[in-house]
């Protein structure tokens, strides 16, 4: 961690060209918000009190999206450029008494690919540099639209100017290094110029790129690094380049997981967010989808179509084709689907089978249970080695309020039987198939709750001579 730094990230933007409602640094890829991925970088840079998100449209909006990071906001009420910017961050420090720290690294937030290695790179260099401000750029292989980093030389790491692009005469038009908005500047050197900003440009806003060219006419170091991977330091303009940086993110992690051991087939056809965390020797299938907080032990195989969200699965895990987890936890050797739905709240045992269309919420199903066949399994408790027979459903609500299902251990449900909760069933009781059971089954007891069946033999005939009419 950078000691010696503190970190504005700008977030007040719009993002008009999204043609979205949503702050711009609220929009997600890999799973997260654009702005939830600069921060984590941030912070391997800074501790959360020195990190400063400059909010300005959806303030509220974006300061609740983000709050439980623990960072800092300063609010810009009006958006009148990247330097005025930071002139809201000078007052801000001004107006609470703060001491500014001794240098200040400006990050965009919605550039979400930022590496903390990146980082950390640029601001050593800014402080080996002893740079009054350092530029972090890129060469694309097409430039156009991009504001220019000119070098005093080809080799040389000091900068002459930032231009943007409509102001470029025609031997700069060649120009291949781009801004990229992210920058180390000695913050003594920073605030001194930011009142002598001027709004004489096109749009009428404070550019913080004119800090270039005030500090060099000074003749105070203005350097420049060029960032190692384009798609780091591109941020996302519409919904489509979103897209691209979103494809960006999820193959890096899918590569990622692939380097510690987990077989992924097909990578570009699975969605893994970028938090997921899967040990080696588990198998993921084409067409996985991977979300939120996911954790998945060693030697699981999940096949295709199955999506699975904040869930901690253990060790040899089976899920088969098109299962739906969320917000469970799964225990080693389970077997899930075809087509089971597992809701929030289900803790299934180890050993445990639940089978095609079989849905569970808010239920724990013991050690070695199984539900093999078409059943809903809601609000209960269900001990050890207990057979759920196909079409079995627990009845947990009555209109009003939720009721809880217990079973014993090994004990026995016929197929369509109904479990009217509230309802305890104690170790080793059968219940009979067909049952509506609504009170109480001691331990080791059977309980059939259907109509007798009443068996008329000839009945038949009797009713064909009854209905046939007479000559």
């Amino acid at each position: 961690m950078q000691t010696e730094f503190g970190i504005a990230i700008m977030a007040a933007g719009k993002g008009t060209r999204l043609k979205s409602t949503r702050p711009k640094v609220l929009h997600e890829i890999g799973g997260q918000s654009l702005l939830l991925h600069v921060i984590a970088a941030a912070k391997t840079i800074a501790p959360a009190s020195q990190i400063f998100c400059i909010i300005g449209h959806e303030a509220e909006c974006v300061r609740t999206a983000v709050a439980s990071t623990g960072i800092q906001f300063v609010l810009q009420p009006e958006q009148r450029g990247t330097g005025h910017a930071l002139q809201m961050l000078k007052a801000d420090f001004s107006l609470n008494g703060l001491t500014p720290p001794e240098n200040l690294l400006v990050l965009s937030g919605d550039v979400p690919l930022i590496r903390p290695e990146t980082l950390t790179a640029l601001c050593d260099f800014h402080l080996a540099e002893q740079a009054a401000m350092t530029i972090l750029t890129a060469v694309p292989p097409n430039p156009h639209g991009y504001g220019r980093v000119l070098r005093v030389a080809q080799n040389s790491s000091e900068v002459l100017a930032i231009v943007e692009q409509k102001s470029l005469n025609p031997d700069q038009l060649t120009a291949p290094e781009i801004n990229s908005g992210i920058y180390c500047f000695n913050t003594k050197a920073l605030f001194a110029h930011l009142d002598s900003l001027s709004t004489n440009n096109p749009h009428a806003e404070f550019y913080l790129t004119d800090i270039a060219a005030l500090l060099v006419a000074e003749h105070q170091r203005v350097v420049a690094t060029v960032a190692s991977n384009i798609d780091e330091v591109l941020g996302a303009n519409t919904i489509a380049e979103m897209m691209h940086l979103d494809a960006a993110l999820r193959l890096a992690t899918a590569n990622k997981l692939m380097s510690q051991g987990v077989t992924i087939f097909r990578p570009d056809t699975v969605i893994i967010d970028a938090a997921i965390e899967v040990a080696a020797d588990t198998v993921i299938e084409p067409f996985v989808q991977l979300r939120g907080a996911t954790k998945i032990g060693t030697g699981c195989h999940i096949l295709s179509y199955s999506v699975i969200k904040d869930s901690t699965l253990g060790n040899n895990v089976l899920v088969r084709n098109g299962c739906i987890i969320d917000s469970s936890t799964i225990g080693d050797e389970a077997k899930l689907g075809p087509y089971a739905h597992l809701r929030p709240g289900s803790e299934i045992g180890e050993s445990a089978h639940l089978g095609n269309f079989v849905e569970t919420k808010n239920v724990r199903l013991g050690k070695g249970s199984k539900a093999n066949h078409l059943s809903y399994l809601g609000d209960a408790v269900i001990g050890a080695g207990v057979n759920i027979g196909a079409g079995a459903i627990t009845c947990n609500y009555d209109g009003v309020h939720k009721h809880k299902t217990t079973l014993g251990d090994n004990v026995f449900v016929g197929s369509d039987s109904t479990l009217i909760a509230p309802l305890t069933v104690g170790d080793n009781a059968y219940i009979a198939a067909g049952s509506a059971i609504t009170e109480d089954v001691p331990a080791d007891s059977l309980a059939i709750a259907r109509s007798r069946q009443t068996t008329k033999p000839g009945w038949v005939v009797t009713r064909k001579n009854k209905s046939t009419p007479k000559p």
